[in-house]
């Protein structure tokens, strides 16, 4: 009896060691695979299977650049990428038009969805943060604390953001990635290609990246 209990044990041992092992593997496996999909933009996994960001109410040939229209809006409240981007276009737009203010949303937008930028709205809005006015958004660097006084300007930025991150997409500065005020003339603005000039804002193209997403 001892011999046969003997041999079921090393018989069983023989089958579930291989299982236990493989299991093992595949355990190893998927956290290796989880942590890589981590790394990967938002943008990207969506484009790859196919997940639809939320759809907004409006559509492009809804928008009117109006405050009355922005106002109509329903209030706008999301995560960590919204409130970057409504922070961005508050220090950034908040004294622009309705025009302005997509327009800037746009260049952001245009970054995020471009291979030579961060994959996401607080990379390419917080690119080079920490370097005294060497960063991308200079609120972000000039030493200042970032504070927002104007409560109804931000109301109105965040919905802005909002329609942009929902996939609103005005098409105003003809893929641009880059912009000044006509107060400033920066040594690159020379090298790229004017796409338009909405309020005291200039848009401009790299036209060495161009792609699908920005034609």
């Amino acid at each position: 009896m001892k011999l046969l209990t003997l041999a079921a044990t090393l018989a069983a041992l023989t089958v579930t060691t291989p299982v236990a092992q493989a299991e093992t593997g595949l355990n190893s496996l998927f956290k290796r695979e989880q942590s890589a999909l981590n790394t990967v933009p938002e943008r990207r996994l969506s484009g790859l299977f196919g997940f639809k960001r939320r759809q907004s109410d409006a559509s492009a040939k809804d928008v009117k650049f109006t405050r009355d229209w922005l106002d109509a809006q329903p209030k706008a409240k999301g995560g960590e990428q919204f409130a970057c981007l409504a922070e961005a276009l508050y220090f950034e737009a908040r004294g622009e038009t309705v025009k302005g203010q997509f327009a800037v949303a746009e260049v952001i937008r245009n970054r995020v969805n471009a291979g030579q930028f961060p994959g996401s709205y607080c990379g390419v809005i917080n690119q080079g943060t920490g370097r005294r006015y060497q960063c991308q958004f200079t609120y972000t660097c000039d030493g200042h604390e970032e504070v927002i006084h104007e409560k109804r300007a931000y109301e109105r930025v965040a919905k802005v953001a909002r329609l942009v991150l929902d996939g609103v997409d005005t098409g105003l500065t003809e893929g641009a990635t880059y912009y000044h005020t006509t107060a400033v003339r920066p040594r690159w603005s020379s090298h790229f290609t004017k796409t338009a000039r909405i309020g005291v804002h200039l848009f401009y193209r790299d036209d060495r990246y161009r792609t699908a997403s920005n034609d």
